[in-house]
């Protein structure tokens, strides 16, 4: 029960972080930063959704995302290995409006999905790469794997992935590094809305972070790079 507490304080803050503080959280902790090919978007840009991953193989029939739905958890999200097909749309309003109604957060999609129009209304968060017009015309053999792992891009995704996506895209964030990820995505947004602050109200960003210093230090040590300069004085801009 302690862990699920936890876990849900920890969506509530990712719901409130965007994937570029995450994934500067994940650089300054040292984490790898996982993320979803850029070509795979929101239908809308207002979508987001953040939850535990729950990873699908797609072999052609929808009848696996009803199963997944009898084992599933409010607030998963739904990430769907469909292998990058362009030859397919693996899910629809159906599947959307179910999976909705089970308590899922979101979809993210590698493949494509259909009923555009439809899943626009409805304003679930759904993240794929396009959509087409029809459906699988195939039906492979069920992989053992098919309801624990999801390939997305060159990333594999496990139940002990938590999923983040927004208008910049998707992130994968491992879940024994989820609280130090959050709390360094935190602290970065922070110093970066003191920097923003301060340059509506006059002070550049130069200014602020001292570039002249950083331009003479450089200038004596020429390894010494911006990144490691905004380290030094902790400022935001990169990490």
């Amino acid at each position: 029960m302690e862990t699920e507490i936890l876990s849900q304080l920890l969506v509530d803050q990712l719901n409130k972080l965007t994937t570029p503080y995450l994934a500067d959280g994940c650089l300054r902790t040292g984490v790898p930063i996982r993320f979803a090919p850029a070509g795979l978007r929101p239908l809308t840009n207002n979508m987001r959704c953040a939850g535990r991953a729950r990873p699908i193989r797609h072999v052609g029939s929808i009848d696996i995302f009803f199963e997944a739905l009898e084992s599933c958890s409010a607030g998963d999200v739904f990430v769907i290995d469909n292998a990058a097909r362009m030859d397919e749309a693996c899910i629809g309003d159906i599947v959307v409006l179910e999976a909705k109604a089970a308590g899922i957060s979101g979809f993210v999609v590698w493949g494509l999905h259909r009923d555009s129009a439809e899943l626009s209304d409805i304003g679930f968060p759904v993240f794929s790469m396009g959509s087409l017009p029809t459906g699988p015309q195939r039906l492979h053999v069920r992989p053992p794997d098919i309801l624990s792992q999801a390939i997305i891009g060159t990333h594999v995704i496990t139940s002990r992935d938590f999923v983040v996506g927004d208008a910049n895209g998707v992130l994968f964030l491992p879940e024994d590094r989820l609280e130090d990820i959050v709390a360094a995505a935190i602290a970065y947004r922070e110093t970066e809305a003191r920097q923003l602050k301060g340059m509506k109200e006059g002070r550049g960003y130069r200014f602020q972070t001292q570039f002249g210093a950083y331009l003479a230090r450089r200038q004596r040590e020429p390894s010494y790079g911006f990144r490691q300069h905004l380290k030094d004085i902790e400022a935001a801009g990169e990490v």
